[in-house]
């Protein structure tokens, strides 16, 4: 089974659940006609199944191999690659400046879910040069971004994040890496990096790395990180390509899953210095990375869904081809596809309904993030963009986390099937693993929301999204529709149980921030299944709409059935994770290190 990609549901929840109008009447985004849109999303969606999934098993069973500190990429990829490029997708979001289509983050985020869904180790490429881009755009000189952009915007060259290093881990205080300048505006960089993803192969020309390193007086800790462009090749001032830079891949990983991505150890300086150049101001360089960092995450987050949707698909079609036992309730012993069985039917629906929930929270928050951008009214752009602020860590958080507990749902849906390679659903499991753990582990984005989201605000943002989401849980329960009101019966004590464990935050953050503290992987998920909920919800409303209307299309229909089995098998949960919240804390730390 190849990958379909879920053209219906995306358009959904673009046009009707992120309010496409709205999107479009953003200044600089009037030529995108919702008819462009579909036209984009199709033509997208024909390369995702066409050419990029059909590469994803060799990638996976073959891998990307290191021989003599150069990378080969699995059969097929430099191919995918150049079609990719040559339909200009590298640039779909980008600044038109250099090159670039200007699309909505709405748009571009739809899009990046079907090159994930299809091959996710292959999506990696363009995510992390997308990341680069964008920090160089914002922070670079006129000089680099003139340099560097153009060719990495078209896919010519390809961009890298260089943060952790062997001693670091995630504590990027701890970073080593060194910058001497050499008093014509360049410097000469050494250290190691560790888990580059794409830090070397055989797709472009050029890779272009972006890289933390401490100048000789920069103060310790976070305070003294600088941000440098490092490219594989220099480039000459006409823009041609000169000598190799002294930067080297001297190993890559051997991983759980992505295969096909080289995750690589690079080296910098091993021969005199890697020539590289400032990026904005000394010493805020961490400051410019999260730029990239959090652009990263909301795509991370991504790959949660799009895994989730990928395992889903070849769950459902396996399901209904594998005939095994007689119905249950039957009056023949006829044997029937296991589509048949209830607890076959109840994982199916725990996948699809959470995938769906998932894709209309992310996308909403990509259309606020066009709006944070875009916007005409200062006000609006930053209500945006606290709610983008405010979710994003649970996009990233709650959706990976999920994702993988999709991935598991479908090997089990295969039973023994599912854990043989052959099948491929296990790849799914396998490479949904690593995204709970890259660019910040789950307790990392749990940290950010509780402390620098909720208790460093008292809870202002949050505490505007409650109210937000308990008043379309009211349309809801008021609209004289049952299954609508059976789903604000089960949002309404979903939506109490993230303002009460919200309010405990914003009372004993201070207080006592480790007990708090212990809590905030369960806060992140529960407020991801209430965010989540919320917008199932809202969907439920806009199918029951149209349906109420004459629509006789079943995709609205489904669409409701997916919210009330959300509601009676994901948001009752959201009672116990608060109360895990409010009262579980104290347990963990009491906790002596005697008993581990």
């Amino acid at each position: 089974m190849t990958y379909s990609a879920p053209l219906r549901d995306l358009q959904f929840a673009i046009h009707e659940l992120a309010a496409y109008d709205r999107v479009a009447a953003l200044p600089g985004y009037e030529e995108f006609t919702p008819d462009l849109v579909d036209a984009v999303l199709e033509e997208a969606a024909k390369l995702a199944a066409n050419v990029i999934a059909p590469i994803n098993r060799a990638g996976d069973t073959n891998g990307s191999r290191w021989a003599d500190r150069q990378v080969t990429t699995p059969p097929g990829w430099s191919d995918a690659y150049q079609q990719f490029v040559d339909g200009g997708w590298c640039g779909l979001g980008s600044n038109p400046e250099y090159g670039g289509q200007g699309m909505p983050k709405l748009v571009s985020a739809a899009v990046a879910e079907m090159w994930k869904s299809a091959n996710m180790a292959f999506a990696l490429c363009p995510m992390l040069t997308i990341g680069a881009t964008e920090a160089i755009e914002l922070n670079g000189s006129a000089e680099v971004k003139q340099t560097y952009l153009p060719n990495m915007i078209a896919g010519k060259w390809t961009g890298t994040m260089n943060l952790t290093e062997p001693q670091a881990g995630s504590d990027l205080a701890a970073v080593r890496s060194r910058a001497e300048p050499q008093g014509d505006g360049t410097y000469r960089i050494f250290g190691q990096k560790i888990f580059i993803t794409y830090g070397e192969h055989d797709l472009t020309e050029n890779i272009i790395h972006l890289v933390l390193a401490r100048l000789p007086d920069a103060p310790p800790g976070v305070k003294g990180i600088s941000l440098f462009v490092v490219p594989k090749f220099l480039v000459n001032a006409d823009g041609s390509l000169g000598a190799r830079n002294d930067v080297q891949c001297v190993s890559i990983e051997h991983k759980l899953g992505i295969h096909g991505s080289p995750t690589c150890v690079l080296a910098f300086g091993d021969a005199g210095g890697a020539q590289g150049v400032l990026v904005g101001e000394a010493n805020r360089g961490l400051e410019y990375m999260f730029v990239m960092m959090n652009a990263a995450r909301f795509a991370v987050g991504q790959e949660g869904i799009a895994i989730s949707e990928r395992a889903y698909q070849k769950a459902a079609q396996y399901a209904r081809e594998r005939v095994q036992g007689p119905e249950l309730g039957g009056a023949s012993a006829e044997k029937v596809a296991i589509i048949r069985h209830p607890d076959v039917r109840r994982m199916l629906m725990l996948m699809r309904a959470q995938t769906e929930a998932m894709r209309g929270l992310a996308l909403v928050v990509a259309a606020a993030i066009d709006a944070a951008d875009c916007h005409p009214d200062a006000t609006e752009r930053a209500r945006n963009q606290a709610f983008a602020d405010l979710l994003v860590p649970v996009i990233k958080g709650w959706c990976t986390e999920t994702g993988v507990e999709i991935a598991s749902l479908g090997v089990q849906v295969h039973g023994g099937m599912g854990f043989i390679e052959e099948t491929g659903a296990a790849q799914f499991l396998r490479d949904a693993r690593i995204t709970t753990i890259y660019e910040g582990t789950t307790g990392i984005q749990a940290n950010d929301l509780m402390g620098r989201k909720i208790a460093r605000e008292a809870g202002t943002t949050l505490f505007a999204l409650v109210a937000v989401m308990r008043a379309d849980c009211a349309a809801l329960a008021a609209s004289g529709d049952a299954d609508l009101a059976g789903i604000a019966a089960r949002l309404a004590p979903g939506i109490d149980a993230a303002e009460a464990a919200g309010r405990y935050i914003v009372e004993n953050f201070r207080r006592d921030v480790k007990t708090v503290s212990a809590g905030a992987v369960p806060f992140l998920r529960l407020l991801g299944i209430v965010a989540g909920g919320w917008q199932i919800g809202r969907a439920a409303s806009l199918a029951a709409q149209k349906v109420a209307a004459g629509s006789s299309d079943p995709f609205y229909a489904a669409k409701i059935v997916s919210a009330r089995f959300f509601a009676e098998h994901v948001l009752c949960q959201a009672q116990g994770l608060a109360q895990c919240v409010m009262n579980g804390g104290a347990s963990v730390m009491a906790l002596d290190e005697s008993l581990f």
